[in-house]
């Protein structure tokens, strides 16, 4: 009775190692699995566009003015000059949009508003065996829209220096225009109706950014700005119906300006997109000939 068992169980051992080989021999000859595939590299939701916003104060003259006599066609005498001219300084604040194409290389859109900057100059003339004297005053506004490029050289401890130049339109308007005279011509008062003039404007610049946060920064900087030039409308004299009804035309106009901005980088970086779900590739059996 016992020997049976005994063969009995040695049966079933022999049946089982001889089910499972196969199992073992080809669970064996499998390759192992292929590493899993690498995550996507994050994306940059926004691009290099970037916004920006400029307020400052420019130091503003002007090179030479040139005036004719108008409708009356006459030379200007002999010995006339104009002196003592200068312009108030300015202040302005614009606005715009940029796009950083790579670490050093950068450019934008801006426009902006300009006011303050009255202009001044004194008109000197020979006049009834005298000298008359032209005081003459008027407000400058103007509108500049720009092109600007940059270079940047290079980032230490959050600080950027930059340099950069820019080309565009500036919308010139002298206004509130008054002739006063004095001397010989006390007496004499005139006013000119406001006068739009568009110029081509262009500018050079340096300065240094400083990094808040990778997508906010603040820039500090000068500029010179040179807004081409502006005209008076014709001046009328309000007590000398023979008014030559003279215009005036002011040329170089230009602002050595200071200014702080702040640019903010449009999204920045996020995550990727999930891997796809499909099935990872299973190998199939490696078949090995003796």
């Amino acid at each position: 009775m016992g020997r049976s068992k005994l063969h009995a169980l040695a049966r079933s051992l022999t049946l089982m190692a001889s089910v499972g080989a196969p199992c073992l021999a080809h669970a064996a000859d499998l390759l192992p699995p292929p590493p899993p595939p690498p995550m996507p590299a994050p994306v940059d939701v926004g691009g290099g566009w970037y916004l920006r916003g400029d307020v400052g104060v420019g130091a503003a003259e002007f090179e030479k003015v040139s005036t004719n006599l108008g409708v009356t066609g006459a030379a200007l005498p002999a010995g006339y000059t104009i002196t003592d001219r200068h312009q108030d300084d300015q202040f302005f604040a614009g606005a715009g949009v940029g796009y950083q194409f790579n670490s050093f290389l950068r450019g934008d859109i801006t426009g902006e508003y300009r006011g303050g900057g009255n202009l001044h100059y004194v008109e000197r003339f020979p006049l009834n065996g005298g000298t008359g004297i032209d005081t003459n005053t008027g407000k400058f506004r103007s509108i500049v829209t720009m092109a600007n490029g940059y270079i940047d050289l290079g980032t230490w401890w959050c600080l950027t220096p930059y340099i950069g130049g820019g080309v565009g339109a500036a919308f010139n308007q002298i206004s509130s225009y008054q002739d006063v005279g004095a001397g010989t011509a006390a007496g004499g008062f005139g006013t000119a109706l406001s006068k739009n003039t568009t110029s081509f404007a262009w500018a050079a610049q340096a300065g240094v950014t400083y990094d808040v946060t990778p997508n906010f920064k603040v820039d500090v900087g000068y500029r010179y700005l040179n807004m081409g030039h502006a005209k008076t409308g014709p001046v009328t004299c309000v007590n000398d119906p023979t008014c030559s009804v003279a215009t005036y035309k002011v040329s170089e106009l230009t602002s050595h300006d200071v200014k702080i901005g702040l640019r903010y980088l449009i999204g920045g970086v996020a995550a990727a997109p999930l891997p796809s779900l499909a099935p990872a590739y299973e190998p199939g059996p490696l078949v090995r000939k003796y």
